[in-house]
């Protein structure tokens, strides 16, 4: 079985996905977590948006302790800046007039959801009561 040194860049497969990381087999058929803090350098909600079992990914050996292995996805990135997230990319940053219309369309989509809930709960729009003798 190959020795794992701490700071070491190898490949592994993904044998298993849970809702705080990832579990990837290196060779040796030791198995290491990759944390969900350490899948993308941007904040990741469902880490199935980023990985798949079997999956083959570089991962870089951040520690090996009592038989755990804690590896890194992000850091096994040749471009990875410590701190530095890619939302603070100046090629991916969003202008100010694209951030004020998605966020107008998200604000339009969920008012008219809203509506349709309200009219939902009070019967729609008039039709289950009705005026009684008269215009």
């Amino acid at each position: 079985m190959p020795s794992l040194e701490v700071g070491s860049i190898v490949e592994g497969r993904v044998t298993g996905i849970t809702h705080f990381g990832a579990f990837v087999e290196l060779a040796g058929g030791q198995t290491g977590l990759v944390h969900i803090s350490e899948v993308a350098d941007t904040y990741v909600r469902d880490i199935k948006d980023y990985l798949k079992e079997n999956d083959v990914v570089k991962v870089k050996i951040l520690a090996v302790e009592n038989g755990r292995i804690g590896l890194s996805i992000k850091q096994a990135d040749p471009g990875y800046q410590p701190g530095r997230s890619r939302r603070m990319n100046p090629a991916g940053r969003q202008s100010f007039e694209e951030k004020l219309s998605r966020f107008l369309k998200d604000s339009d989509e969920r008012l008219s959801d809203l509506k349709k809930s309200q009219e939902s709960k009070r019967g729609g729009r008039g039709t289950r009561y009705s005026r009684i003798g008269g215009a």
